[in-house]
């Protein structure tokens, strides 16, 4: 597996879902190894080599903001090839699009082995890479057109988008959700005040294509005109876009209706679910979000832009708003909280990760 940048972790959609996908299948008798990026580590920190089965290898890099993705990225792709010329390994896996810019370098026969690239989305459109990155990125994207045996998609609009563009073949199949665990406000309530149904919930990376400017302004004129004792929490952190984060950080200043928790994991993620009033995710751009997901499962009522990414995951059962309309989201939080039209869902997992397992094996088994 290439593309994650540690696991285990919560850094992203990219690392739950390695995690899930690798220690599953390692489950099922197959040797799994992990590439994750080489970092700083604390001192006295025990270095994983394994994790459920699985090998870890940490790759070289450089952990800086533009250098980081690109040099892990190659030396990921000699080390795997070293080991498919050994035959050590049947299936090199990548996740994500940037990862891909080396393909090249398998060609495009691949004795004894197969290139399968996973898109979590169309990442060269996302804003927090400037333009050189996202040319780099776009590169990656064509070039796992060119070089991958096969080519999995998370979404029917990226999988109509590759046939489109390059007329090519892809497969569906999606990022799977486990059965949750349900907690009563806890650790929330003394870390900062929150008890159950008391607060609109968005979680997830604070990068631009997220969309919390949106959900700020919206709030902020929902608070000048309905008089709401509920309260906002932005759950999550920068993610290669600390001026982005900083400009969310300097509209919430001062407004204590506004409360962001900075990354959460473990425990504490579980309560902000399990407890929220309504989660609400105002995205421009998603691959399949996993956070929306998640909130089903924990049978939130949702608030979404009208993505198809979105749209094609909530069967109906949430709130919609035109995206980027931060008026319309503000009107659609005004008409729930104030008419409580938040309905009890029962928790709803949309594909379960043992259907996700099975159908990624078949890829990997298929001839080519």
């Amino acid at each position: 597996m290439i593309g994650p940048k540690t696991v285990p972790s919560r850094d992203g959609g990219i690392e739950v879902v390695v995690g899930e996908l690798s220690t599953r299948l390692a489950a099922l008798g197959n040797d799994v190894t992990i590439f994750n990026r080489k970092r700083k580590h604390k001192k006295g920190e025990q270095i994983l080599t394994e994790y459920h089965g699985c090998h870890l290898k940490e790759i070289f890099t450089i952990n800086k903001k533009g250098l980081d993705a690109i040099v892990y990225s190659f030396f990921a792709t000699i080390k795997a090839k070293k080991m498919a010329r050994k035959g050590e390994i049947d299936v090199i896996h990548y996740h994500a699009e940037g990862p891909c810019f080396f393909l090249w370098m398998f060609g495009k026969k691949h004795k004894g082995y197969k290139l399968v690239v996973t898109i979590h989305g169309l990442d060269w459109q996302r804003s927090k890479w400037g333009g050189f990155g996202s040319k780099m990125i776009l590169q990656g994207e064509k070039r796992a057109v060119k070089y991958a045996d096969q080519i999995i998609v998370l979404s029917k609009n990226n999988q109509k988008y590759f046939s489109d563009k390059y007329t090519r073949k892809t497969v569906f199949i999606p990022n799977g959700i486990s059965p949750v665990c349900f907690h009563e406000p806890e650790l929330i309530k003394k870390q900062w005040g929150l008890e159950k149904g008391s607060y609109v919930l968005f979680l997830g990376r604070i990068v631009p294509e997220k969309g919390c400017h949106y959900l700020i302004k919206a709030w902020k004129q929902l608070k000048q005109e309905f008089n709401t004792d509920k309260k906002l929490v932005i759950a999550g952190k920068s993610s290669h876009s600390d001026e982005y984060f900083d400009s969310i950080c300097n509209m919430v200043k001062g407004d204590s209706s506004i409360i962001m928790t900075g990354f959460v994991e473990g425990q504490a993620l579980q309560e902000l679910y399990s407890n929220a009033y309504l989660f609400v995710l105002p995205s421009d751009i998603e691959g399949m979000p996993m956070s929306l997901l998640e909130a089903m499962a924990y049978g939130n009522v949702c608030l979404v832009s009208d993505i198809p990414e979105n749209k094609d995951l909530i069967d109906g059962r949430s709130y919609v708003f035109k995206t980027g309309d931060w008026e319309q989201l503000s009107a659609k939080l005004f008409y729930i909280i104030e008419h409580e039209k938040v309905l009890v869902h029962q928790p709803y997992i949309k594909f379960p990760w043992n259907d996700v397992v099975f159908s990624t094996l078949q890829i990997y088994r298929e001839k080519i």
